[in-house]
């Protein structure tokens, strides 16, 4: 038994480094949520900003799925947008209408009246939920922490919520461009410094979710976002702890995300996997990709999709296998650990 624990230990860290590994390592985006029945149990009493405030309830979230699915790995249970608060956003999750910022960014003045953090005091639950969770698993499987990538976390910011179209974010960028850079600057040091003290507190890989930036093209991307992402990556190098990056929709930004950095590139599943290699190089190493809605698919056409992936990766090192965004509410808990259970015995 401790061998096949040692073995899963650091199946999904040497996948990450491009090491052989006995199978495929597997883990999903949001698999700590809203699908699980023990965690609507929690949010039945607890909001999600009251859990994140609770680090034995987030590191409990945040464990749930490493025993009832048989995961390669944990992520950390937080929200991408909570470095938002210290900086001085009012930041409230609506029932119905997700996260709803009351202050946005609207105007060079807004983005000089952000506060640098210092995460280490201002979001010192989240570091103690890492070291509290990294103390549970005792070596079962690594840890990831995780933030919000530039434009992901300035579109909140600015558009004050969810958005679709990007409107008033891209306004900004264009129309305030100087401005612009100097909060996706100020954005870009309070995410390295949160994931570096993520790393201090236990986390073994980190991983970047900018997840709306696939709504760029590739030379607004370029200009407006890759210098400040490319700064995260440099950062984080330097620290030494593995690091992963994805973003939604980025088919046509996958060179410029390898630019930017991470020692692991997330396709979501408009994009092959072996299309990937082709483009990345066949050293590249990524993580996906297989749609989120087949996990309601019936278990047939289910399986032959979570083969269809495993063929594209023809068997390299350096793939993980993820989902190609986050897991949906509602998904049937027994469809996530098929997949965990299939991948694990058709990668043997």
């Amino acid at each position: 038994m401790a061998v096949m624990e040692q073995t899963q230990t650091a199946r999904f860290l040497r996948a990450v480094r491009g090491e052989s590994v006995d199978v495929t390592p597997v883990w999903f985006m949001r698999q700590a949520g809203r699908y699980l029945p023990e965690y609507r149990a929690i949010r039945s009493r607890l909001s999600l900003l009251e859990i994140c405030a609770r680090p034995e309830v987030a590191a409990e979230v945040t464990l749930q799925p490493v025993t009832r699915l048989g995961v390669d790995a944990a992520i950390l249970f937080a929200d991408i947008l909570l470095p938002l608060v210290p900086m001085g956003l009012r930041l409230e999750f609506q029932a119905g209408e997700g996260p709803v910022i009351h202050n946005p960014v609207r105007s060079p003045a807004d983005v000089a009246a952000l506060r640098p953090i210092e995460p280490r005091e201002s979001l010192a639950g989240v570091l103690e939920t890492v070291r509290l969770v990294r103390g549970a698993l005792a070596g079962r499987v690594p840890l990831l922490g995780f933030a919000g990538g530039p434009f992901t976390l300035a579109s909140y910011a600015i558009e004050g919520g969810s958005s679709r179209q990007f409107l008033a974010t891209k306004r900004f960028m264009y129309g305030e461009t100087r401005a612009w850079h100097r909060l996706l600057r100020r954005l870009s040091d309070a995410v390295s410094e949160y994931l570096v003290a993520q790393i201090e507190a236990g986390a073994e890989a980190v991983q970047v979710f900018d997840s709306w930036v696939g709504a760029l093209s590739p030379a607004d991307y370029t200009q407006y976002v890759l210098p400040h992402s490319r700064r995260i990556f440099e950062r984080l190098r330097a620290v030494g702890v593995p690091t992963l990056h994805f973003g939604v929709g980025t088919g046509a930004l996958l060179e410029l995300l390898q630019q930017a950095g991470g020692d692991v590139i997330g396709l979501d599943w408009r994009v092959p996997l072996d299309e990937g290699w082709r483009r990345l190089g066949p050293h590249a190493r990524l993580q996906g990709n297989l749609d989120p809605a087949l996990l309601f698919a019936p278990r047939a056409e289910l399986e032959r999709q979570v083969r269809s992936v495993l063929a594209q990766a023809e068997g390299r090192t350096g793939h993980i296998f993820n989902v190609g965004h986050g897991i949906l509410p509602g998904t049937p808990v027994d469809a996530v650990r098929a997949v965990v259970d299939l991948v694990h015995q058709l990668s043997a």
